[in-house]
């Protein structure tokens, strides 16, 4: 068996240097002018590339068969031609001026292209649809290089994450349609206020390191651009319904008018997604809706869009205690013991089941938030080499947190105490609401400019985000005479957030390009009111960035190519950073970071493959410590060195018609120098510190690997294999074991199969079974550490996610 398996590899390899040939080309305006920049597709085969200044393209080492050439260039009709491929070849590409301006002009400033030095990935719409059956954008990006997912109910519907490269949203870029999605005080990003929005997505690119300059948050770990759906010309509607484990529903509808008396068309999504959760009470009712219209010409295009997301997902966010997943009774006692829980809370603990408890239990313990986004986009094509757009966006955003708390002290919400005969009542048990209530608009721009060999691009954008914060006790057990929803804090938040950019590439040579990019940012941030802590907040932050960008990417032969990168980038700290900080403590600051990366990628017809490294140097990274302020909340502290340093390897190959296989690895080691620790001491009050020469950035782990094997079994029928494997996660920033996420080994499969019939354009099905191995594993968790009686003990959740799971879903296109 081992002798034939290395035979038909060797078989597979040695094929691929005979029956090779090349494709040449030119691709031409119908005056014949060279179009410089055209994108190149060879659709069969998933290369690319771009024309150089005169306008030729190449692929060489093409087998012999049947392959269909896309081409793409703003502002003309996009080219596809079928061919068979016996010999080299020569075509010549004339391209018609199209009637309508393209929608890629939307993000073309800050997108990276083949001749950009930076380190991305475009993951198309038909990719995505792949695996969208309910769950939450991170998990469909979960393919990706670096990437790491998680949720907090434990099978990707409610509230979920995504780490890439060790960071998590708060330091990672998004947009959408070059508008800022994150939340401009906390920097997050969370998608259960945006659900089946990939439904809507023509397209995502994701940008890994300081990346290109952007919109909105710094970048500092990705940047993940999403394009909405771009103009269907032609009418149509769309019918997806989804089901599976935990009794998870997804129903979605889309309709389009196509192109109404050439100018006009209108689009509109209608989505709703539910779910129990694998964790206890971990349920979700999502609803959402995409609506957008335009009217089109051939130089201009007015667009507006319209979404909307509503949730209400009971609260998993406590996680699972170490001790409840070890079946740990003395440790669980040991809660109650401690005073970390009370015996009712203690007791519930142990009767649950060890994977799926949740410490909440009260009815409505739910998190309830809708986002409301307006975006208004204007572009004009004054040539082919010379366009601009501009963007107008509003996002509304309000809802609460409801929490049942026991026994809270009533001078923590400055209710007097009650007097009830000779007994004074100081604590009570009550019902609270937490609530954000928020306004964010602005602008943004970019003017795009393109000749033979040099590409530039300029934009910016202005931006206001108004945030009120407040908290409402709605029922309490003994409150005495207050109002009904007494309010007990307020405090309020305004930030602006200025940026302008100019991006050049100049092409020296048609193998060697080179990259420019200056970004200058001004943050002014003023919070004032009280927080719910009863501490004063009053404060005012003025930031003033610059990020220079520069590399050079060479193309030293045939399929071929080669760059390198430096950046820097800034980034403020976030609302909490603020006003968690002690009174008179060392307020936070920025941080920075340097970023070096350079790579190698080789493409073939059957093989993909590439090489990047990186060296991420930061001073002054915000992280946890263990540091608590003066009402013993954690806070965040800035470190004076810390650094990333890894490679990232990926593959594609096709040794047969029929099989392919995706794959990609990162090893990286991420670490803290001259780190201190704190831990509360509760035998003498206090913290005790602990100081560490070298340790692990927290959930950064050393190896990151991806599998899919697919098998296409006929032209209709595909079954994939996937695999992914996360190395250790650390906890805290100490390298202790004790405080870590295993490593785990999770296995997928899906199977799909498409159905085509005279009445319907197409019919998808889809199955996915998810966890095929039942592996257990913890994709997230948190600690608290304190000693006593000279023992350190700890306090923690896990979250562990669900063992095998299934979801089946139908796609009717007609």
């Amino acid at each position: 068996m081992l002798r034939m398996t290395f035979a038909v590899i060797f078989l597979a390899f040695t094929s691929v240097a005979y029956n090779q040939f090349s494709i040449e080309g030119t691709v031409k305006s119908q005056d014949g002018e060279a179009l410089p920049g055209a994108n190149i597709v060879l659709k069969e085969t998933g290369r690319g590339t771009t024309t150089n200044e005169n306008g030729e393209f190449i692929f060489d080492g093409v087998r012999k068969g049947n392959y269909t050439l896309s081409v793409t260039y703003l502002g003309f009709e996009d080219y596809e031609n079928a061919f068979r491929l016996n010999s080299n070849i020569n075509l010549d590409v004339v391209l018609n001026t199209s009637s309508i301006l393209g929608e890629e002009i939307i993000v073309r400033s800050i997108r990276a292209t083949n001749e950009t030095p930076v380190s991305y990935e475009n993951v198309s719409r038909e990719k995505l649809n792949e695996r969208n059956l309910g769950q939450d954008l991170p998990y469909l990006l979960s393919h990706s290089v670096s990437v790491v997912t998680t949720s907090d109910a434990g099978a990707g519907v409610g509230y979920t994450g995504l780490r890439i490269r060790g960071t998590d949203a708060n330091r990672i870029n998004f947009t959408v349609n070059g508008i800022p999605v994150n939340d401009a005080e906390s920097h997050g990003v969370w998608w259960v206020n945006m659900p089946d929005f990939v439904s809507s997505l023509e397209n995502v690119q994701i940008q890994r390191g300081v990346g290109t300059s952007t919109n909105g948050a710094g970048a500092f770990g990705a940047t993940i651009n999403m394009q909405t759906e771009q103009l269907n010309k032609v009418a149509y509607g769309e019918i997806s319904s989804s089901a599976g484990s935990f009794k998870t529903f997804r129903n979605t509808v889309k309709a389009g008018t196509g192109l109404l008396g050439d100018h006009f068309a209108f689009d509109a999504r209608l989505s709703k997604i539910t779910s129990d959760g694998f964790i206890d009470r971990a349920t979700s009712e999502l609803k959402s809706f995409f609506v957008s219209g335009g009217w089109y010409a051939e130089k201009s295009f007015l667009k507006v869009n319209i979404f909307s997301g509503d949730q209400t997902t009971y609260q998993s966010w406590n996680g699972v205690p170490k001790v409840r997943l070890e079946d740990d009774t003395e440790g669980m006692q040991r809660y109650e013991d401690h005073g970390l829980y009370t015996h009712e809370e203690t007791k519930l603990m142990m009767n649950s089941g060890s994977r799926t408890y949740n410490i909440y239990t009260y009815e409505n313990e739910t998190d309830n938030y809708q986002q409301d986004h307006y975006q208004l986009f204007l572009a004009h094509s004054f040539s082919p080499s010379f366009n601009i757009n501009i963007a107008f966006h509003y996002t509304r955003g309000r809802g609460y947190y409801e929490q049942y708390r026991k026994e809270d002290d009533l001078a923590d919400y400055g209710i007097p105490d009650i007097l009830i005969g000779n007994d004074t009542v100081t604590s009570t048990d009550l019902v609270r609401r937490k609530w954000l209530d928020n306004d964010f608009y602005g602008t943004t721009y970019s003017v795009n400019y393109l000749t033979k060999n040099l590409k530039i691009d300029f934009g910016g954008g202005w931006n206001l985000y108004d945030g009120r914060h407040f908290g409402n006790v709605i029922w309490g057990q003994l409150l005495g005479d207050i109002p009904k929803d007494y309010e007990w804090y307020r405090n309020k938040g305004i930030k602006t957030d200025f940026n302008i950019y100019g991006k050049i590439n100049y092409a020296v040579i048609s193998e060697v390009n080179l990259f420019a990019d200056l970004q200058y940012r001004n943050i002014v941030h003023d919070i004032a009111g009280i927080d719910d802590n009863d501490r004063d907040i009053t404060q005012n932050h003025t930031f003033n960035f610059f990020n220079p960008k520069a590399g050079i990417k060479v193309l030293p032969g045939l399929n071929h190519e080669a760059y390198a990168f430096y950046g820097i980038g800034h980034r403020e700290p976030n609302r909490s950073n603020f006003t968690d900080a002690p009174a008179e403590g060392k307020v936070p600051v920025a941080e920075e970071l340097h970023d070096i990366e350079a790579g190698y990628t080789y493409k073939s017809q059957r093989i993909k493959s590439g090489i990047n490294l990186y060296y991420m140097i930061y001073n002054d990274q915000l992280i946890l410590t263990g540091e608590i302020n003066d009402v013993g909340s954690a806070i965040m502290v800035n470190v004076d060195k810390s650094f990333r340093r890894g490679i990232e390897l990926f593959a594609e190959w096709k040794p047969l018609k029929k099989l392919e296989w995706r794959g990609n690895i990162s090893l990286s080691e991420n670490k803290i120098l001259d780190f201190t620790e704190y831990v509360d001491d509760w035998d003498h009050g206090g913290q005790v510190s602990i100081a560490f020469a070298k340790t692990d950035i927290s959930f950064s782990p050393p190896v990151i690997l991806f599998s899919d094997i697919i098998i296409n079994i006929t032209d209709r029928a595909t079954v994939s294999f996937t695999s992914n494997y996360v190395g250790r996660q650390f906890i805290d920033n100490t390298s202790n074991k004790d405080r870590s996420l295993d490593p785990y080994f999770v296995n997928n499969m899906r199977f799909a199969y498409t159905l085509k019939t005279s009445f319907l354009k197409r019919t998808d099905f889809q199955l996915m079974i998810n966890n095929i191995f039942n592996e257990e594993y913890e994709s997230n968790a948190w600690v608290y550490s304190y000693l006593l009686e000279n023992e350190r003990y700890t306090m923690d959740g896990y979250f562990p996610q669900a063992g095998i799971n299934f979801l089946a879903g139908i796609n009717i296109l007609f």
